[in-house]
């Protein structure tokens, strides 16, 4: 048990849309994420997401509307609903992501940018 600094383990990977893992909680993990541009619409059909906007602006997109995410905000995709997060205007943004250890990157859809592992920083 010991504190864990967020800007310090954001500083150990540039990678973008490939999360890294910084603790679990029960069932949960904690992810942190770089992006930039636009990831690929999918749904997670058994788990919600929740993206703690760190740096930036997030676009998350769904099929109905846009949702613009502010620094220091949060939004919680629920389990089934299609959905496609994206930077906006182009500019990195640094997410904390938290979600069940069981939920698939880029959920029932396969991607060249779907990770099958997410590194343990």
């Amino acid at each position: 048990m010991h504190p864990i600094n967020i800007k310090e383990k954001l500083s150990k990977f540039d990678t973008k849309w490939h999360p890294h893992q910084i603790a679990v909680v029960d069932d949960m993990q904690i992810l942190l994420a770089k992006i930039k541009g636009e990831f690929v619409w999918h749904k997670h059909q058994e788990q919600d997401e929740l993206f703690f906007v760190q740096k930036g602006v997030l676009e998350m997109h769904f099929r109905d509307k846009i949702e613009i995410v502010q620094q220091g905000e949060i939004i919680v995709v629920p389990k089934g609903v299609e959905h496609c997060p994206k930077s906006h205007t182009d500019q990195e943004v640094h997410l904390l992501l938290f979600e069940k250890l069981d939920t698939k990157h880029t959920g029932n859809v396969v991607h060249e940018k779907t990770q099958n592992f997410y590194p343990k920083i």
